[in-house]
C-alpha cells in the first residue's frame, strides 16, 4: 500500500491512503454515491482533495459539452478541500458531508462569488453575504465546487439566458428547469450532489429528466434566506443527488430554524438516514388518478409508473386509488399565483426589460396586469387545493403520481419560432399541486422510454414527513437497478 504525506504537515501514523491502482484510480472517484465517498474519507481511506481533484478534472474535460456551470470555484474548492484533509486528519471529522464536493444553483448567494440568478442582468452581481444554506454547507465541511446553470430567474422551466445544459442521456434534450444545471451536473458525475430551488417542480423535473433523485423539502423546512426570489410562496431549496440516501444526506445538512427567515420551521429535523430501513411493509400508498391518467401523460411514461406500484404492492405496500379533483386545475391555480414573479422582480420589468428572455418578458406582462380578483380566486383555490391533498392524507401516507408527463424534449430555442417544435411548456405541472398544497414531494427514477431516457415516480408526503418519503423512496431504489444506470457521455 503506498501513502502520501498530506500537504505541510509532518507525517503521522493517521495518513490517507491512496488506493490501489487495481482497485480504484482517483478518476474513478466521481462515481461514487456521497455515501459511499464519504465514509471512504472518515476512514482515512480518500482524501477530500483527491476527491476534489477527481471532480474538477472531469468538470473541465466535459463541461464544455454540458455547460452546467456558470462558474467553477476551483481554486476555493481545493482551499477547502485541503482545511477538510487537515480536520479529519487532526480527528475533527464534522459529519457525513466533510469533504464531499458539492455545487449549487445560481439562484443561491455565494459571498465573493458572481451569482447570476440565470440572467446577464446580474452579470456583475458578488453578493457579500453566503446564504443560509451556504452557510449550513460550509458548517458541515463541504466542498463547494461552483455555481449552476439554471432558467432566467427560476420562473420558466425550460427557457435560458446562458446556453442551456445538455442532458447528459442525450445531449440534444432538455434538462429540465428550472434548477436545470444542478441536473446535468449531479447527472454526469460533475458534483456529488446539489443544491436546487423548486418553486412549480424546480427539483424533482429535472430529477426526473436526468435520471436522479431529487426531494421539493416542505415549505418551511429549508431557509431561504439569501436565495433570490421567484414566486416566494413556494419557492423552497432542495438537493439531486444520484441516490435517495445522498438526497437525504444533503437534505439534513441544509434543513432547520433560521432567524434570518421568518418563513423557516421550528420543526424539529430527524435523522434522516435512520428512514431508510428499507421495508415499507404495512404503509399505505394513494395512486392520485388525476395525476396519473391525465391527458398530458404519455403512455410509456404511465405503464413505468404501473410497473413502479405493482413492485411497490410487493414490498409490502397497501395501495389505493384515490381523488384530489383540484389537482386536474394545478395549472390554472398556479399560472394565477405566479404574478408574484413580475411583482418582484417589477423595477427589472419597468426599466429593462428588453434584457429579459421572451419567455420570461411576456409572462412577467402578462402577470403585471392580472386583476386583483384573479389572484384572490387562485389564492382561494390553492386553499382549497391544499385542503384536498391534506385530506387524502388522513387515509394513506404516501400519495404517488408520475413526476412527468413526458421525457426529456428536444432543446429549443426562446422564443419557438418553429411552428413543428413539439416542445410542450407544460411538463412540470404534474409536480405542481404538491408545490400548492406545500407538502414534501420526492422524484426517483422508475424507468427509461424507448429512447433512453429516464422516467421520474413522484412520492408525496404529509408536512415534515420528509422522512416516510426517502422511507419509500429508498426502499422502491433498493429494489430496482434505475439509479445504478449511467448516461454515456
Amino acid at each position: 500500500m503506498e501513502y502520501y504525506t498530506v500537504r505541510n504537515q509532518v507525517p503521522t501514523p493517521t495518513r490517507f491512503h491512496v488506493f490501489l491502482q487495481d482497485r480504484m484510480n482517483k478518476t474513478d472517484l466521481p462515481f461514487l454515491s456521497i455515501s459511499e465517498l464519504s465514509g471512504l474519507m472518515a476512514s482515512k481511506e480518500v482524501s477530500p482533495v483527491e476527491a476534489t481533484e477527481a471532480y474538477l478534472e472531469r468538470i473541465e474535460a466535459l463541461d464544455g459539452r454540458l455547460h452546467a456551470y456558470v462558474t467553477v470555484t476551483a481554486e476555493e474548492a481545493l482551499k477547502a478541500a485541503k482545511a477538510a484533509e487537515q480536520e479529519i486528519l487532526q480527528g475533527n471529522h464534522r459529519g457525513p458531508m466533510h469533504g464531499v464536493p458539492v455545487a449549487v444553483k445560481d439562484q443561491i448567494q455565494t459571498a465573493g462569488i458572481l451569482t447570476t440568478g440565470g440572467s446577464p442582468v446580474f452579470s456583475s452581481n458578488i453578493p457579500t453575504e453566503d446564504a443560509t444554506v451556504i452557510t449550513n454547507l460550509k458548517a458541515a465541511g463541504a466542498v463547494l465546487l461552483g455555481k449552476l446553470n439554471m432558467t432566467e430567474f427560476a420562473t420558466t422551466a425550460l427557457s435560458h439566458q446562458f446556453d442551456p445544459p445538455r442532458n447528459p442521456w442525450a445531449l440534444d434534450r432538455s434538462t429540465g428547469g428550472s434548477s436545470s444545471g444542478s441536473g446535468a451536473a449531479t447527472a454526469a458525475f460533475l458534483c456529488g450532489s446539489a443544491l436546487g430551488e423548486d418553486t412549480g417542480g424546480s427539483v424533482r423535473l429535472p430529477a426526473a429528466w436526468c435520471g436522479l433523485a431529487g426531494i421539493r423539502p416542505t415549505y418551511g423546512r429549508v431557509s431561504r434566506y439569501g436565495v433570490m426570489p421567484g414566486v416566494r410562496s413556494m419557492d423552497t431549496v432542495g438537493p439531486l443527488a444520484r441516490t435517495v440516501a445522498d438526497c437525504a444526506m444533503t437534505l439534513a445538512v441544509i434543513s432547520g430554524r433560521d432567524p434570518k427567515d421568518k418563513m423557516s420551521s421550528s420543526e424539529p429535523v430527524p435523522d434522516y438516514q435512520a428512514a431508510l430501513t428499507g421495508t415499507i411493509q404495512g404503509l399505505k400508498i394513494g395512486i392520485v388518478k388525476e395525476m396519473l391518467y391525465a391527458d398530458v401523460v404519455e403512455e410509456e411514461i404511465r405503464q413505468s409508473v404501473l410497473d413502479a406500484i405493482a413492485t411497490l404492492k410487493n414490498l409490502g405496500a397497501e395501495v389505493v386509488e384515490l381523488s384530489i379533483p383540484l389537482a386536474a386545475n394545478a395549472g390554472a391555480i398556479n399560472g394565477a399565483i405566479r404574478v408574484e414573479a413580475p411583482i418582484t422582480h417589477g423595477e427589472l420589468l419597468r426599466n429593462r426589460s428588453s434584457e429579459i428572455a421572451h419567455d420570461n418578458r411576456i409572462g412577467y406582462l402578462v402577470g403585471a396586469i392580472m386583476p386583483a380578483s384573479a389572484y384572490y380566486k387562485g389564492l382561494r383555490l390553492r386553499s382549497l387545493l391544499r385542503d384536498q391533498v391534506l385530506a387524502a392524507f388522513g387515509s394513506v401516507d404516501i400519495l404517488l403520481t408520475p413526476s412527468n408527463g413526458v421525457a426529456a424534449q428536444l432543446l429549443e430555442p426562446d422564443p419557438v419560432i418553429d411552428s413543428k417544435a413539439k416542445v410542450s411548456r407544460t411538463p412540470w405541472l404534474l409536480a405542481t399541486t404538491f408545490s400548492l398544497a406545500n407538502v414534501p414531494a420526492l422524484s426517483v427514477p422508475c424507468g427509461f422510454t424507448a429512447n433512453d431516457l429516464p422516467i421520474g415516480l413522484q412520492l408525496a408526503g404529509r408536512p415534515f414527513e420528509e422522512s416516510t418519503v426517502f422511507r419509500v423512496g429508498h426502499s422502491y431504489e433498493q429494489a430496482t437497478d434505475w439509479h445504478t444506470r449511467k448516461p454515456n457521455i
